[in-house]
């Protein structure tokens, strides 16, 4: 086990060993069918974290013009970025031209007008996909669902010919292909086949080759086990991208991408916590750790599970809350849920927070920023303070 006694908590930690699993596996899968992977830096945006993804040859899913100037600061070549987004402002628009990034995937007719008006300031052409709005149920949380009619995201059905008709017409634009992502951490793959269902439908309905497009992204979203992280570290990519080799029917020139990010990274990470105190509630038990909302905040903002295990306690079990010390009621990780009986000095590990842990921290309360620590074989490696 890692000795974390000299190390402040709460913190980060990687297992880079589990990290370079997962991307091998997901590489080698998507690599059978010529697919090719770009991380969704927003859900982890770690300097180690991201160099390693760098050096299994993925490409970049970015959402804000910040993330296009980081992963350009990595070295990822922009021929592999991708600028995703439902609000880019004028500023990022201007800045992924400049860069002559793969592609932007375009959310509206009104921002294809505005990318347009920027490429002929410049006087440049501008590779563009338009994000479809599929009309599908994800079968997620629907914070984290993104393919539904009237949701923000993406281009309805009803407009995407004015918006193919815009692109053609338009100059500055070079009509690369469409985008998909109908959702984050979907379990089960059935929303993906009708999701290849529906772009069979809509690629012949619209004559996206008629176009010019032949370029199709998925997105992501394929999801990890928050329950039992241990026991399945690593998504099932041969299944994933078997599905849509089997169901995808487009002509042989079409080149096929996706965005993961969850997937990779969110079982190598997790919190590492201290017990502040035990509390004997009313009718219930308190455990009070040294992390909060600010450190994790999937739990408060859509009730999301994350696995907790006390590392230093083989006791009998007894049942908790767990709690932060960020002054929200809302500061909670779990209810009831079953450790072994818990004293003030534990070291509590909340499991699977690779993704949208550290990329979502904040300072209220002017809370401290957690360093990060990283280990391979056992032994911690690297530590960022």
């Amino acid at each position: 086990m890692i000795d974390f006694s000299g190390i402040k908590t709460p913190v980060y930690f990687y297992d880079l060993d589990i990290l370079s699993r997962t991307l091998a596996l997901a590489a080698g899968e998507a690599r059978k069918y010529g697919y090719r992977l770009h991380y969704a830096v927003k859900a982890n945006n770690n300097d180690v974290i991201a160099g390693k993804i760098k050096d299994y040859g993925f490409g970049a899913d970015c959402v804000s013009g910040n993330e296009i100037r980081r992963v350009l600061d990595w070295k990822y070549h922009p021929e592999g970025i991708v600028f995703a987004g439902v609000g880019k402002t004028d500023e990022e628009i201007k800045l992924a031209i400049e860069n002559e990034i793969f592609c932007l995937n375009c959310e509206s007719l009104e921002e294809l007008e505005v990318v347009a008006e920027k490429a002929r300031e410049v006087n440049r052409r501008v590779s563009v996909a338009l994000r479809v709005n599929p009309a599908l149920e994800a079968n997620t949380h629907s914070y984290i669902t993104t393919g539904k009619d009237e949701n923000k995201f993406g281009v309805g059905l009803p407009h995407l010919k004015n918006a193919l008709d815009y692109c053609k017409n338009s100059p500055g634009l070079d009509f690369a292909g469409l985008h998909f992502h109908i959702g984050s951490q979907i379990i089960s793959l059935e929303p993906y086949r009708n999701l290849c269902k529906k772009v069979n439908q809509i690629w012949r309905e619209f004559d996206i080759p008629g176009y010019g497009g032949d370029m199709l992204n998925l997105g992501g979203g394929l999801g990890i086990d928050y329950c039992e992280p241990e026991n399945n570290p690593i998504p099932d990519f041969k299944s994933f991208f078997a599905l849509f080799a089997d169901n995808l029917d487009l002509p042989s020139r079409t080149s096929v991408h996706f965005e993961l990010g969850r997937s990779l990274v969110g079982q190598c990470g997790r919190i590492v916590t201290r017990v502040l105190y035990t509390k004997q509630g009313v009718g219930k038990k308190f455990v009070i750790i040294d992390a909060g909302m600010t450190e994790l905040i999937r739990p408060a903002l859509y009730g999301a599970m994350h696995r907790i295990v006390n590392v230093s306690s083989s006791a009998s079990l007894e049942r908790y809350d767990v709690v932060g010390p960020v002054c929200e009621s809302s500061d909670v990780f779990a209810r009831d849920v079953l450790l072994p009986r818990t004293s003030r000095g534990d070291l509590v590990h909340i499991l699977s927070c690779g993704a949208y842990a550290e990329s979502m921290n904040m300072d209220f309360n002017l809370r401290t920023k957690p360093g990060s620590v990283f280990a391979s074989e056992g032994k911690i490696v690297a530590e960022e303070k």
